[in-house]
């Protein structure tokens, strides 16, 4: 593994991300040799490998290696770019778990790992229950290995068990978020802060924060690092996933993402959606009720919910919220006073993660 590419101008994302891609492969490649030679189901390992070339940003692993560089980090960045490649593991067990409960068609455009499963088995209840249960266990798996791989980073001992500390400290958000999102579903869809609490346990902290945090870990950052990475981590975390509502539901400007129907039919607690019900007018508001939550939704219904998000202006609120969010972010990064390439590397992925289109 060579190190990242740096030099006094910038960090050479793209190199970290093919950097990134090499470690996923060549593990998952032993883990493929290991079920041949025990006589493991390979499409398990295959089902995994196949989600992970599905594309993603990989934007937690790249923070990852951005922290370290922040944190002071120079010289061979293995150990760095090891433990952002876990991310990209538990990342694949979190969606794969996500899209069971949500039980979504797709993801990255391709069937969802669940739906796959269940086709394979045929059509009938039991295919569809029998289909959940493997793309469950497949799940489990990525995240014993997202910790298998987490323990090759060859660490010293207290960087160590604060890379391990802060990992189990992700997951446990994560669990809650996932936990505060399937309960909450259908009540209470009004409430701005309860969606937003949603957003910074399921997404915020293991989007930016955590990250952030894993790679100065490894770094040995000092507290003041590790401060300066939650108080940005967790805005522009936000920021994220409320752009992510808004594509979801409205596609974007350039056209590059098309409206979709998931997190209508899904009945999804965003905040997009808790605006929407506290702007609208008695009888929108009752529309949205009815729409919002069914299953067999159509792009006709969906069109008269995005008319309504539209005009009581919460589509624009959500825009407005997502830029003052980011600007907290610059104005932290201002005063933060990170080595030059990492604050260059930081911006740009502050924009990355707050104005994709797809």
């Amino acid at each position: 593994m060579t190190p990242s590419v740096v030099d006094g101008r910038a960090i050479d994302l793209r190199a970290v991300q093919r950097q990134v891609d090499a470690v996923l492969e060549e593990f998952l490649a032993g883990k493929a040799r290991d079920a041949a030679g025990h006589g493991h189901p390979p499409e398990v390992v295959q089902t995994v490998r196949d989600f992970l070339a599905a594309g993603g940003k990989r934007i937690r692993a790249l923070l990852c290696v951005v922290g370290w560089h922040a944190a002071g980090g120079h010289g061979d960045a293995t150990s760095a770019v090891r433990v952002a490649a876990s991310l990209e593991l538990f990342v694949a067990f979190a969606l794969i778990h996500d899209d069971i409960m949500d039980d979504s068609a797709s993801r990255r455009g391709r069937p969802a790992v669940h739906r796959v499963m269940r086709a394979r088995l045929g059509g009938d209840e039991r295919a569809e229950r029998l289909g959940a249960g493997g793309a469950l266990l497949v799940g489990n798996l990525a995240l014993m290995w997202a910790h298998e791989l987490l323990h090759t980073a060859q660490l010293e001992t207290e960087r160590q068990r604060l890379v391990h500390r802060l990992n189990d400290a992700m997951l446990e958000e994560v669990m809650y978020g996932q936990y505060l999102d399937v309960m909450g579903t259908g009540r209470g869809a009004d409430d701005v802060e309860a969606a937003l609490r949603i957003v910074r346990y399921k997404t915020a902290t293991a989007t930016v924060e955590r990250p952030l945090q894993l790679g100065a870990a490894v770094a040995g950052a000092d507290e003041a690092v590790m401060d300066a990475f939650t108080r940005l981590g967790l805005p522009l975390g936000e920021a994220f996933q409320l752009r992510d509502d808004l594509l979801d539901v409205f596609g974007s400007p350039d056209s590059s993402s098309a409206p979709g129907l998931s997190d209508l039919r899904e009945g999804k607690r965003t905040v997009l959606l808790a605006l929407g019900l506290q702007n609208a007018d008695p009888l929108r508001r009752g529309r949205l009720g009815h729409l919002v939550g069914r299953a067999d939704l159509e792009e006709r219904e969906a069109a008269e919910v995005r008319d309504i998000l539209q005009r009581s202006g919460a589509r624009q609120q959500t825009e407005r919220m997502i830029t003052s969010r980011y600007e907290h972010v610059l104005r932290v990064l201002d005063a933060a006073g990170f080595p030059p390439a990492a604050d260059r590397a930081l911006r740009g992925l502050a924009v990355k993660a707050t104005q994709y289109t797809s």
